[in-house]
């Protein structure tokens, strides 16, 4: 099976379960909302919340996607910055525990954290300091870090850093890789799409993209037609469309997937991260885009019935279960 090494933002979730939504007023936080903080205002709110209910995991999206990855049973990797502190040691043991080759490099701010306050009803308002993920750069990804992997996956994200997400596609093709890429949101590409454009048709392979970032990145408004036009600029484009499910082409092929019908939405976060990551598993495997885009939306569809991106041992068990169906092409959407 192939070997997939992804970068990003090395962030550690903070999930803190609330008894009210007080500390939300006293902070002047919109419920629901994502707010990029300062290390100070982030260890005040978390003071405010200590004694209650929490749970720490692996974060940011290339992580969550990797990590999922490795439960699946692919070879992966991880590149990122943590700061000197024990948040970095725990996101670097973290991704040891589950099999991810760590190229975990430390800097001198912070680790950076997302604190998801979940209120009684489940509505995640999330702070995020980045901290020493923003330290990460170009001269950190040596080109020998790639031996051994056959694929990089690039969270859009870090897009805030043309030159380092520059600098790791092209040293990945040098070295025969393929490259791979989420658009991240529709924010990130309408503010970068020039930069965009121009790495999808020099280094990039694969594009994941939701509706609203294929939009942006192509100025089409139908979903067929941007799944096209991405596909001009690289050999596989996968546009996800919600509750449709997922367009993708490959050359001249072109599928469309659907979703699990089953799946109760509790919380959308991560779910493109986590249908990359069974997207991508079933290209390592070798299978037809069909199954790939089963197997995406079966992670996705689990991640959703969550809040967070972890869950336990029972529902990997299903996952199990049904990507075997899969593999065998007797669970196909």
């Amino acid at each position: 099976m192939k070997r997939v090494i992804g970068i990003g933002n090395a962030l550690t979730d903070m999930l803190v379960n609330l008894e009210s939504d007080s500390v939300l007023r006293k902070y002047l936080l919109e419920k629901g909302s994502m707010s990029l903080v300062d290390s100070k205002l982030q260890t005040e709110i978390s003071k405010s919340v200590a004694g209650l209910p929490y749970s720490l995991s692996l974060g940011g999206s290339a992580g969550n996607t990797i990590r999922a990855m490795a439960r699946l049973g692919c070879g992966t990797g991880f590149i990122g910055k943590v700061g000197p502190d024990t948040t970095g040691d725990f996101f670097e043991q973290a991704l040891a525990n589950l099999g991810v080759k760590p190229f975990i490099f430390r800097g001198s701010e912070r680790s950076g954290k997302c604190v998801a306050l979940i209120s009684p009803d489940g509505e995640r308002t999330m702070i995020t300091h980045l901290g020493a993920a923003l330290e990460l750069t170009a001269a950190d990804v040596r080109a020998d870090i790639f031996e051994g992997f056959d694929c990089v996956y690039i969270e859009g994200y870090l897009v805030q850093n043309h030159e380092l997400i520059e600098h790791t596609a092209r040293t990945a093709k040098e070295r025969g890789l393929q490259v791979a890429i989420d658009l991240a949101s529709f924010n990130i590409v309408k503010e970068n799409l020039d930069f965009l454009r121009a790495l999808v048709e020099k280094y990039v392979d694969i594009v994941f993209a939701n509706e609203d970032e294929a939009i942006a990145f192509t100025g089409e408004n139908e979903p067929i037609n941007a799944l096209q036009a991405i596909s001009q600029l690289c050999e596989l484009a996968i546009v996800k469309i919600g509750i449709r499910g997922a367009l993708i082409k490959h050359r001249s092929e072109v599928v469309h997937v659907g979703i699990m019908a089953a799946a109760r939405r509790v919380d959308t976060t991560g779910a493109g991260d986590f249908y990359a990551a069974g997207f991508l598993y079933g290209m390592c495997a070798g299978l037809s885009l069909r199954q790939c885009g089963t197997i995406g939306a079966i992670t996705a569809g689990k991640v959703i019935e969550v809040v967070g991106t972890t869950f336990g041992e029972e529902a990997w068990e299903d996952i199990f279960r049904l990507v075997k169906k899969v593999r065998n092409e007797r669970y196909l959407f």
